[in-house]
């Protein structure tokens, strides 16, 4: 351990942060997490379970005199998101996060910093280990698979939990506490990709596009972030008008729900017209700019030379503008706000990955968000539609539902109560257009009264992913005097 949050506070909770980010976990690599909290339970001598998923359950008695009071459940996930930038080099499978100070922010380097959801897990972790805390019976559990379509949380079983109070730690604004969230299902096409030789007279290059921030599919997207898929669509469209281009192959984005930042396509140009090529995409960067500038000011737009072993092989000419007219149809971003919640986007939809799926099929991968259940089939189906209509093979994947929020919660009146006390101020109340497990948890165990709260964590699910430090001992803060409160 390399000791870079040694000295804050609370203590605890920062030490099993550190533990925890010097493990591998990306989303179905859960094991090593989930060995190491059943570790620290056996060492505290408290009872815990783990199931087939690696879903793991930690109970710890109540606090002398609170025996009698209702038990609580702490839940957050294990996996994290394993995004990196492109000169990063680091093996998610084996590698641990590197830490580092901003003054009062908590970051990584080059990588995404898994606080989304360590912090949770750390802060089960540290109540487990305490003993100067007032607290009900307390049920620590630990999902996984979270991030790739809350798929742990689904293969709960009717008897791994008892209690029916939950504290979901997975949210990333103090001083709000969120009662519902969005449902969410991906769809993807597949469609394969129709060859033919390069012509003699075109050299290959590479065209990047990158410099983007990225983000969170969920809680970005009402942002206006570049998406590198989009941007590259537009920029091949443009050289092909103006030059004649030909492609071999178009990879960008890694993780459904994460909007993309960076996308690589090798491209045959005319020979000759190298300088011609660069000029189009400086204009392109130039006409696109004015559209990110306040958001995305980092664009990068670069055609530069192919250093792999190109295969000679090109898409046709067909099927080339098939999928720059599918590319140019597919939605992205918001499609509808919330009537009821001001500031609430209601439907989403994020182009997240385009890939070669094998040598000869081509993918791409996007992910519809709703508060509405029938406004997520509909806009998947929108989707599958267009599609379709090129010739993809579709398939839906992943779906969970919404959380409806519960504005006669007593929880949520209890957590408000504290709140005031603790701060002087009101906590406010919202629902958050990103994917929970609460919706799933709550149709599992019927009668879970639910609330979910965090830290202030911001560019998640991206190598800019910051943990605020300060906010971390207010959350902390809060969840020991709720829990001191429930009764």
């Amino acid at each position: 351990m390399t000791n870079v949050l040694k000295g804050f506070e609370p203590a605890l909770l920062w030490k099993y942060f550190e533990m925890l980010s010097a493990i591998p976990r990306s989303s179905g690599n859960e094991k090593g997490a989930a060995d190491f909290i059943l570790k620290v339970a056996s060492d505290l001598g408290l009872e815990a379970k783990r199931d087939e998923s690696n879903n793991v359950i930690v109970t710890k008695p109540a606090s002398k005199g609170r025996e009698n009071d209702p038990a609580v459940v702490l839940q957050g996930h294990l996996d994290i998101v394993c995004e990196k930038n492109k000169d990063k080099v680091f093996d998610f499978s084996k590698d641990g996060i590197q830490l580092k100070i901003d003054g009062d922010w908590l970051k990584a380097d080059g990588t995404t910093l898994g606080a989304d959801n360590g912090v949770a897990v750390a802060a089960a972790l540290a109540l487990l280990e305490s003993q100067d805390i007032s607290h009900p019976p307390l049920e620590a559990l630990f999902t996984t698979d979270e991030e790739v379509g809350l798929i742990g949380a689904k293969k709960l079983s009717p008897d791994f939990v008892k209690g029916r109070i939950l504290l979901n730690l997975d949210s990333e604004e103090e001083g709000i506490v969120f009662i519902g969230c969005a449902g969410g299902i991906d769809t993807t096409g597949r469609i394969l990709v129709d060859f033919e030789k390069a012509p003699d007279d075109y050299e290959p290059y590479m065209l990047f596009v990158g410099g983007l921030k990225g983000g969170h599919s969920g809680l970005e997207i009402n942002q206006q972030r570049g998406n590198a898929i989009r941007i590259t669509a537009r920029a091949l469209w443009n050289l092909n008008h103006e030059i004649g281009i030909r492609i071999e192959k178009i990879v960008g984005g890694n993780k459904r729900n994460a909007i993309p930042r960076e996308t690589e396509a090798v491209i045959y140009i005319p020979k000759g017209k190298l300088d011609e090529a660069k000029k189009i995409v400086a204009n392109i960067h130039k006409e696109i700019m004015p559209e990110l500038i306040s958001q995305d000011p980092g664009l990068k737009i670069e055609i530069n030379k192919y250093e792999g072993n190109p295969t000679g092989k090109v898409f046709s000419w067909k099927f080339m503008h098939k999928i720059f007219e599918t590319l140019y149809a597919l939605p992205h971003g918001v499609l509808e706000m919330s009537i009821d919640i001001p500031e609430l986007v209601q439907t989403s939809t994020n182009l997240a990955i385009i890939s070669m799926e094998d040598e000869r099929t081509l993918l791409i991968q996007t992910s519809q968000r709703s508060s509405m259940e029938s406004a997520k089939i509909y806009s998947a189906s929108q989707t599958e539609s267009i599609f379709r209509l090129a010739g993809f093979v579709v398939t839906h994947e992943n779906s969970y539902p919404a959380w409806p929020p519960n504005i006669k919660s007593e929880l949520l009146k209890l957590s408000k109560k504290v709140y005031k006390e603790l701060r002087g101020a009101e906590l406010k109340e919202a629902a958050i257009h990103a994917g929970l497990e609460c919706g799933i948890i709550g149709e599992k165990y019927a009668g879970m009264d639910m609330i979910s709260f965090g830290p202030i964590l911001q560019d998640v699910h991206s190598p800019n992913e910051k943990l605020n430090i300060p906010s971390v001992n207010k959350f902390w803060e809060f969840l020991l005097k709720l829990l001191e409160n429930i009764k």
